[in-house]
């Protein structure tokens, strides 16, 4: 979401380092530039003001230090202002009741369903409490008939809404359904509209009043721009929100709403959204956010990240395996499928830090994790036996590999004399002890094709 801005302001540091010292003209200069990329990506005007203004003032009253460059004393002001504007710190979801009352609140289209599913998971893995989903939204009976999908699929109680006519009754008829299954944390889908109308607010009132929520949580669609900053006003004004899920961050948005609706409105972000899947909600870290907008990378979220989807016992064998070169085709083939878990390889280059310059150059060449699709074709061609001892693919193998996955001989020659490279410099690595430090899971290497010379591909 931020790419485009995050290029423009690495750009302005990259300028400000080459200079000598900060000074009030290259500051000015320097400012316009981040003003201009601000308003570009569609801030609010009146942040972006305020933004400039405090950022400014303290670059032009900080003594910069002998042993640090303008352009990162600049970089630090900026990352601190971006905080600030963000909020501080994560604000958590309050479930300290028992039950704990959730509603879900938004436009049509912003995702609230599946951001139901997806908010339910985290309470129960991250939080431990039961949760339960309650459909609610009788004006689309195709989003209770999605909810109860997704509540059935990932093992979730969901209240059946069918038959209800009005989404108070739902609320009153839930109240011992929610009992009797011993739910935790209540979480409500409610109805939306296309747009902000009286019909609605009073719709959401009502329902309010009947079971008074510890968290009114709008579901905002981060596409919308200038425009779901007043849909935010318009729900904060009328029902009190207490916080904001951002959605479909994943796409092309300017990322201007998530800078704009904390400092505009008050209401708090509390998670980003991105994808479908319901392992798609991450919790909202200002001092992150603004770390990866700033291209200094986010590895606190990926470390995190690693922990929830690395098989730490498998990841300890293909290590002892990568020591005594013993790491085979499958082992390899098991690498990629945990780091397909974790974010995928363009997901691993947007959390490190300094990326920014890779990513640009890889935009003319095919995705990394169509390259990966690519290799795991190549691998599941393969018998098991071509798998465990590589050395036995002559060249008829060779062709009918190729024809399976999709390839060409070329591409399978190229793979595995990469692969044979990588082989032999992670078991070197791992003798060092250096395996520690690459990506988690990775065994401290890697994938092969995926850096060599020039950050080359093998297809």
């Amino acid at each position: 979401m931020f790419e485009s801005l995050s290029d423009k302001l690495t750009g302005v540091v990259r300028h400000l380092k080459g200079l000598g010292k900060i000074t009030e003209k290259n500051i000015e200069d320097a400012v316009k530039e981040v003003r201009l990329h601000l308003l570009e990506a569609d801030v609010n005007f009146k942040v972006v003001k305020s933004f400039i203004e405090n950022v400014k003032a303290k670059a032009l009253g900080t003594e910069v230090l002998a042993s640090v460059s303008p352009g990162e004393q600049f970089v630090k002001i900026v990352h601190d202002e971006l905080v600030s504007t963000l909020g501080e710190s994560e604000s958590p979801l309050v479930v300290k009741e028992n039950p704990s009352v959730v509603f879900l609140v938004g436009l049509q289209g912003a995702g609230k369903t599946t951001t139901a599913a997806k908010l339910a998971l985290h309470i129960r893995k991250k939080i431990g409490k039961k949760p339960g989903l309650i459909p609610a939204d009788v004006h689309r009976p195709a989003a209770i008939e999605q909810l109860k999908t997704l509540g059935r699929d990932n093992d979730i109680p969901t209240f059946d809404s069918i038959g209800y006519k009005k989404p108070e009754e739902i609320l009153e008829a839930s109240k011992k359904w929610v009992k009797d299954n011993m739910i935790e944390v209540v979480i409500v889908d409610t109805a939306g509209r296309l747009q902000v109308d009286d019909e609605l607010m009073s719709e959401l009132a009502r329902m309010k009043s009947l079971w008074t929520p510890q968290e009114s949580i709008l579901v905002a669609d981060a596409m919308l721009g200038q425009q779901a900053l007043n849909v935010a006003e318009s729900f904060h004004q009328k029902l009190g929100l207490t916080g904001l899920i951002l959605t479909k961050i994943d796409g092309d948005a300017r990322g201007g709403a998530a800078l704009s609706i904390r400092k505009a409105t008050g209401i708090p972000i509390k998670f980003l959204g991105a994808g479908e899947k319901v392992t798609a909600l991450e919790v909202f870290y200002p001092e992150r956010l603004a770390s990866r907008i700033l291209d200094m990378g986010d590895v606190l979220s990926l470390v995190e990240r690693a922990k929830e989807v690395i098989d730490e016992k498998k990841a300890e064998v293909a290590a002892k395996k990568m020591a005594r070169g013993q790491f085979t085709l499958d082992d390899f083939l098991q690498q990629i499928q945990q780091m397909k878990k974790l974010v995928g390889l363009t997901g691993i280059l947007d959390m490190l830090p300094g990326m920014g310059q890779i990513k640009k150059q890889m935009k003319n060449m095919t995705p990394p994790d169509d390259e990966i699709k690519k290799i795991e074709a190549i691998i599941h061609s393969m018998t098991l036996e071509e798998r465990s001892q590589p050395n036995i693919l002559n060249g008829s193998r060779r062709e009918r590999i190729a024809k399976g996955s999709g390839t060409r001989v070329q591409d399978i020659n190229r793979f595995m004399k990469q692969f044979e490279q990588a082989k032999k410099m992670m078991s070197q690595m791992m003798k060092m002890g250096m395996g520690k430090g690459g990506f988690p899971g990775m065994g401290g290497g890697m994938p092969p094709g995926m850096g060599g010379k020039g950050g080359r591909f093998p297809f």
